[in-house]
């Protein structure tokens, strides 16, 4: 009994660290995080946050040190890959401190494969991969940045382009000796992947983000070609490619014109889920008495079906892109100005 009353204390969980990470930062920017998370992981933390009425300051500093020297290493690992990140931790922390924390980093967070890659520019980017195989190509891609990639599709031949997206679209999950192996490929010298779980990259998501930031030449070629190849797999592209949030990405000038065509009650129910940042935006491109009427609409409309309001908000997105592909109005594509034409 005397031996339990001395014992050390039992190491913390995952989550119970997530915890004490998340009653350090304060409500508002634990909810910004808890955005980009499922909701098991939420469960799971937040069950944690509730049992943890008192938290000690010596455990807080400790956990919040422990993050902030992971995040650390995170940033050496994106700039100077692994090695260079070994060589600073150990001059910083001591090299049993830095193995452990690489150690960790790698097993629990891993390091993206490519992430050589990811630091070049892309109009080498795209020297470097247009003579490869598709399926090298679309790999690749797959791990880049979406502005990254968005220009290397941009560049590829028309025929390459579908070919590229297509197999980026119905990837999933490949084997780390695949992608070792082409990573010796690319490049000499790269450090090998610490685990050999597979590792998921790929996917419908991945190419609508890339699509998003090519033209809309190079977008409408390559959804056409899908068409005729993969009518399935180009609606759930075309789905996704623009969202009723988007809108807020709209000049006042473009929603003003969509505004015009979008169906009164049909604008209602979209909103009815709707972020105050996306009603504001609508608001404000309304007159005074449009917006009043729009708001009382809005109010009377009582509890709907969210398949009604998505269903509502499917028929706005299609007003927009009707109006792109007249050339009426232009999204915003990879941090470029949107404008009339």
């Amino acid at each position: 009994m005397a031996d339990d009353m001395y014992s050390e204390p039992k190491p913390m969980s995952a989550h119970e660290k997530a915890a004490i990470l998340f009653i350090a930062l304060g409500g508002d920017y634990a909810a910004k995080v808890f955005a980009h998370m499922d909701e098991e992981e939420i469960e799971a933390i937040t069950l944690d946050i509730a049992n943890n009425k008192q938290v000690s300051i010596e455990k807080k500093n400790m956990v919040i040190s422990e993050f902030y020297q992971l995040m650390m290493a995170n940033d050496y690992i994106s700039t100077g890959g692994l090695e260079y990140a070994q060589s600073v931790l150990e001059k910083a922390l001591g090299a049993e401190k830095a193995t452990d924390i690489l150690k960790r980093l790698t097993t629990s967070l891993q390091v993206r494969p490519f992430e050589f890659l990811r630091k070049t520019d892309p109009s080498q980017l795209l020297n470097f991969l247009q003579n490869e195989h598709p399926q090298t190509i679309a790999l690749v891609m797959a791990y880049l940045s979406p502005d990254q990639a968005g220009i290397v599709m941009s560049g590829l031949s028309i025929d390459s382009q579908s070919d590229v997206a297509k197999r980026i679209a119905l990837m999933d999950r490949t084997s780390p000796d695949v992608i070792r192996e082409i990573e010796r490929v690319l490049e000499r010298k790269i450090s090998s992947l610490s685990t050999q779980d597979f590792t998921s990259a790929g996917g419908v998501p991945a190419v609508v983000e890339i699509l998003n930031r090519v033209d809309r030449a190079t977008e409408r070629a390559i959804i056409e070609s899908l068409e005729v190849d993969n009518p399935e797999l180009a609606e759930e592209i075309k789905q996704l490619m623009f969202v009723f949030e988007d809108i807020i990405l709209l000049d006042d000038r473009s929603l003003q014109l969509v505004l015009r065509e979008v169906d009164t009650k049909d604008l209602a129910l979209a909103m009815k889920a709707t972020s105050e940042d996306v009603a504001e935006k609508i608001y404000k491109n309304m007159s005074k008495r449009a917006a009043d009427m729009l708001k009382e609409e809005i109010s009377y409309m009582g509890p709907v079906k969210i398949r009604d309001v998505e269903e509502a908000q499917t028929k706005v997105v299609n007003v927009i892109r009707t109006l792109e592909d007249k050339g009426v109005i232009v999204i915003v594509r990879g941090g470029g100005e949107g404008m009339l034409v």
